[in-house]
């Protein structure tokens, strides 16, 4: 691709030819492109949520971006990006900050987040490297940040409640996002009108997408409250990001939601929601998805100290009917394939299970706001 430097001057409008060729990443969904007006000075001490322009300089780990649609695009050196600042928590990839070395910066994650790697998994490439154009700025010339973009806030319009299932897991990559899609299958083949929603987490097309595909009426992630990513969000932040989201699928007249949490029961953010009382007596329904059986052991005996037994377990350990029997022998508690659930074997468990009492506990503390239209 041919660079632009004349089209890539501080302070003035994009140049039509920039914005021609401008990849704009999935973590920017909600940003509306007509926004995108001008080139600013790129942040000396970026902050999470900060919206930039970013020069592809090598390729490593992340070779694609996700673009705002959900299509992933092949990325080569010299391309331009429109990418925003955030933190990463992947255990099995990288370790990132939303920070810059100068005008230089890693590519975080194929969503789209920018910053630092501070640590990686041993078996994963270096980051792919970014050099800083600018920050983008409005007709205004504001800069823009992710935060100004959530969905509408849907609190005080009398909704009627969804019912929340929590799929939560031993680890990342444990088949967390494919239990939730497969729970959500089960319900919507039932006929049951069911929202999709990643909690936690970094920006990722894959995630929300396969939600959709499963028979979701609605899927949402943090990017829908204005966050790129969520580690090292508040245990308040999570929870008003939890409020706005169930309160948009509601909108939706969804009748369940099913939600996953990312990473492990021990992760720094799911931990502290599963701490917190509010959020766990507002939950109907749990499920596990587990690597295998010592980790389902593991995180089941972690649940059950803070009053929580899951309906199921599920994950990657699902796949083998010996380890399926050896997680019910150890956890007693049923272990559940995939296509199982999509099936619908989990509905009965569903239907019975406890009404989310806790929610008004959540919602104690809001101010009541309302927007009108759905976005």
């Amino acid at each position: 691709m041919q660079d632009h430097p004349a089209q890539l001057e501080v302070g003035r409008p994009l140049a039509e030819a920039v914005r021609s060729t401008l990849r704009i990443s999935y973590a920017l969904r909600r940003v509306p492109t007509s926004h995108f007006h001008r080139l600013l000075p790129r942040p000396d001490v970026p902050q999470v949520g900060d919206v930039v322009v970013a020069r592809v300089l090598s390729l490593g780990k992340n070779m694609a971006l996700d673009l705002t649609g959900g299509r992933r695009c092949k990325l080569h050196p010299g391309d331009l990006i429109a990418g925003v600042f955030g933190n990463r928590y992947a255990t099995l990839q990288f370790e990132g900050y939303a920070r810059s070395n100068g005008d230089h910066c890693d590519l975080l994650s194929a969503g789209g987040l920018c910053g630092l790697v501070a640590s990686k998994h041993d078996t994963v490439p270096e980051p792919s490297k970014l050099r800083l154009e600018g920050a983008l700025g409005d007709a205004g010339g504001e800069p823009l940040r992710l935060q100004r973009f959530p969905v509408p806030a849907y609190a005080g319009l009398g909704l009627a409640r969804p019912r929340v299932a929590v799929v939560l897991g031993t680890s990342m990559d444990s088949g967390k996002t494919h239990t939730a899609r497969s729970v959500i299958r089960g319900l919507a083949r039932a006929g049951v009108r069911v929202g999709g929603i990643k909690l936690t987490g970094t920006a990722a097309a894959s995630d929300t997408m396969t939600l959709l595909d499963a028979g979701a009426c609605v899927a949402l992630d943090f990017v829908d409250g204005g966050l790129p990513s969520t580690y090292r969000c508040s245990v308040g932040e999570l929870l008003e990001l939890y409020r706005l989201l169930v309160d948009h699928a509601a909108a939706y007249r969804a009748e369940w939601v099913v939600i996953e949490i990312a990473d492990g029961v021990i992760q720094g953010e799911t931990a502290a929601l599963l701490d917190n009382a509010d959020f766990v007596s507002s939950v109907a329904a749990w499920v596990l998805a587990a690597n295998d059986a010592l980790g389902a052991l593991g995180a089941a005996e972690v649940l059950r100290h803070r009053g929580i037994t899951p309906l199921a377990v599920s994950g990657l350990v699902s796949r083998s009917a010996l380890a399926r029997r050896e997680v019910e022998a150890a956890t007693n508690l049923p272990c559940f394939a995939a296509p199982a659930l999509e099936a619908g074997t989990l509905n009965p468990k569903l239907r019975v299970a406890t009404a989310p009492a806790g929610l008004e506990a959540v919602d104690r503390e809001r101010p009541a706001l309302a927007t009108p239209g759905l976005a």
